[in-house]
């Protein structure tokens, strides 16, 4: 399948338009804080959601509203989580009628979401007025400022498209995502919507997000906390015309193909840009004796505070490494690993069959004060691997939320 990575965000699949701008929810009038997808027809729909048993309002709506695999339209606010609070429910729903109304379609086909301070109360008069204004600014080139609109303390637009081919159609697939804290995903991540123009049934776009996200979305961390907030949420216009995929098959791994290449831009970008962050690590696993201890494995080096602030300080502390290793919960043959760091400016290696040994201090100083810096774990006893994707602990990061209300 080739797949080709094209501009548009979330406007590139045919039938969507998007729009974000500032409605007053956010004190900052510089930045965007609403946002707003629509499809000129109906999608099937599918979305995945944070098992944080302290959810937001809108999770609880969207999963009403898609509960019959269709949707039309997403409606998400940044500056206020809406989480917490008495009548947090009762606004969500007020967000998804508003937004009904101003597009002409059902209630129920509206996908909601919120991003921001938790336990504040959500005042709906801005997000009323943007509601009314967002469909006048609705066009194909407005996925840069949804994804503005959708930002919090993100430092860098995340968006993407490709374009690629299913069922003998070409057919496209576009994304717009938040995250910078509170991020140590568990079954969805922060915020991202994705659209595409193919046609898939609702179990089966069901079925590949919850793949793709398993070994993408959730295998990055930047604090361990898991938000209140979290999730993606895909909508399939089906313009593309091909043959709809209500089954496993080729047109169902070309899609997944696809939605994979979103999650694996993703992933890194989000992780990249964590609050505070410098660095940005990439944790390969292979050789590992099951999936499961592939991705405990990796995601248990990412999250570790000692591993993270180690990278911060450009401190090439292989112990670190095997202690996060050890406490992680996987089963494995400690006796059997290596580990080597990489960047570019070059490699080194500094454990073999589980025990540390020799290695270039000056060598390996100059490849963890590179941005990106890639740890390759090979545990010898298996073939399963998996990659996670974190950042650096750094002063900022303390300074960042320690006064994040403000």
């Amino acid at each position: 399948m080739t797949l080709k990575k094209i501009s548009g965000g979330v406007c590139a699949p045919k039938g969507f338009k998007a729009a974000g701008m500032h409605c007053g929810v956010r004190k900052n009038r510089d930045k965007k804080d609403i946002a707003m997808i629509y499809s000129e027809v109906e999608c099937q729909a599918a979305a995945i959601y944070t098992q944080n048993k302290v959810y937001g309002a809108p999770i609880t709506v969207t999963r009403e509203n898609i509960s019959n695999g269709t949707a039309r339209a997403v409606i998400c606010n940044s500056g206020n989580a809406n989480t917490s609070n008495a009548d947090g429910v009762e606004k969500a729903r007020a967000m998804s009628d508003l937004t009904a109304k101003a597009l002409g379609i059902d209630s129920g086909d509206v996908i909601v979401a919120s991003t921001g301070v938790i336990g504040q109360s959500l005042d709906l008069e801005p997000i009323s007025y943007g509601i009314s204004e967002l469909p006048k600014l609705l066009s194909k080139d407005g996925g840069t400022d949804a994804a503005q609109a959708i930002m919090t303390t993100d430092t860098k637009v995340k968006e993407v498209a490709f374009e690629f081919t299913v069922g003998g159609k070409t057919a496209k697939i576009g994304a717009i995502a938040k995250g910078s804290g509170m991020i140590h995903p568990n079954m969805a991540t922060m915020l991202s919507f994705i659209t595409t123009d193919a046609a898939i049934s609702a179990p089966m776009l069901q079925k590949a997000l919850k793949s793709v996200a398993d070994r993408t979305y959730n295998m990055i961390s930047v604090d361990g906390d898991t938000s209140t907030n979290d999730m993606v949420a895909v909508m399939a216009s089906g313009l593309a015309e091909n043959e709809p995929i209500t089954a496993e098959g080729e047109d169902y791994e070309a899609f997944m193909a696809a939605l994979g290449a979103v999650g694996e831009y993703m992933a890194p970008m989000i992780a990249g840009d964590g609050e505070g962050a410098t660095r940005l690590l990439i944790c390969n696993v292979s050789g590992a004796p099951g999936l499961a201890a592939a991705k405990t494995i990796a995601r248990g080096v990412i999250a570790s505070s000692l591993v993270k602030a180690m990278f911060f300080g450009a401190d090439a502390n292989w112990g670190r490494l095997l202690c996060a290793m050890g406490y992680c919960g996987a089963e494995f043959d400690i006796e059997k690993v290596s580990i080597k760091m990489s960047s570019a400016a070059g490699s080194v290696k500094g454990v073999e069959n589980g025990f540390c040994i020799p290695f270039s201090e000056e060598e390996a100083k100059k490849i963890l004060l590179e941005k990106e810096i890639t740890v390759d774990i090979e545990m010898n006893q298996g073939d399963s691997s998996a990659t996670a994707w974190g950042c650096d602990l750094t002063y900022d990061y303390v300074k960042i939320n320690g006064d994040y209300r403000s």
